[in-house]
């Protein structure tokens, strides 16, 4: 089994890290924007073109205004921590969905959509900021890229699996195999979690850095466990975190939140006093 380990620590060094603005996490990443952006681009459009955009213009109108304001808070933010290019790689849109779904989502690049499902559950114009913020998040921590890397990781290290039991009985290479696929999916489910919790995190600073008041963002999650009325998997075989640990998370980061969004707006603004 040296073959194994040998290949995937090899991987794994030719691998590059980088840190998450704002929770300092490391992240493997080795997708770049620029294999990413124009299929992002072309399968939502695509998407608007299969599925009805709402006539409501009163909802569709605030997803528009509420995302404007947010993604205005988080380019800000990119320009003034050296995150140029970035910040123009963006091509913000966001449309409203007429389906009972109760769902909302970000495509690397910034191209929004909420179901009409899922407002009754943002109940108000601070609900909707709570979800544009983490939905908005995970693009700019850049989640789909790092959950494509790790998917490319995955089947590395299968191959690796492979090469490491060619010698071996078949019932052998079964158990390895098994082993690795188990443990690599629950790898893979715990990184959706991280994602969803850090999408939580940086979302609520985003929303109140754009003057929304972060104490919806655990209600919109109240709402969401009312609903849900009490039926959910096993943490550990989910891709997001249960509803009651996301609740009391994000009114714990809250304070940390405000702190964080005071102090860059006060820098912001006396750049723009200079």
């Amino acid at each position: 089994m040296k073959k194994i380990v040998v290949l995937v620590v090899t991987v794994f060094l030719f691998v590059e890290c980088s840190t998450v603005p704002i929770t300092g996490r490391k992240r493997v990443n080795f997708v770049s924007d620029a294999q990413v952006l124009p299929a992002s681009f072309a399968q939502y459009s695509n998407f608007l073109k299969e599925n009805k955009v709402s006539t409501n213009r009163k909802m569709s109108n605030q997803i528009k205004e509420v995302g404007k304001n947010i993604s205005a808070a988080v380019d800000r933010f990119m320009r003034a921590n050296n995150m140029v290019a970035e910040a123009n790689s963006y091509k913000w849109e966001f449309n409203l969905i007429e389906d009972k779904t109760v769902n909302a989502w970000c495509m690397p690049g910034g191209k929004v959509v909420f179901y009409t499902g899922i407002m009754p559950i943002c109940a108000n114009e601070n609900g909707v900021a709570a979800v544009m913020g983490h939905e908005v998040a995970h693009a700019f921590a850049k989640h789909g890229q790092e959950r494509m890397s790790q998917g490319q990781l995955q089947q590395i290290g299968g191959i690796a699996v492979a090469l490491g039991t060619s010698g071996k009985s078949q019932e052998t290479q079964q158990i390895w195999n098994m082993a690795f696929g188990i443990g690599s999916q629950l790898g893979m489910l715990k990184f959706s979690r991280t994602h969803e919790q850090e999408a939580d995190r940086l979302g609520l600073v985003f929303m109140i850095m754009a003057g929304y008041d972060g104490r919806e963002a655990a209600e919109v999650w109240v709402r969401m466990s009312e609903k849900a009325g009490g039926k959910k998997p096993p943490v550990i075989l989910s891709t997001h975190p249960s509803n009651e640990s996301r609740i009391q998370d994000l009114r714990n980061y809250l304070p940390t939140a405000r702190k964080y969004a005071a102090q860059f707006n006060a820098q912001a603004n006396n750049e723009i006093k200079k």
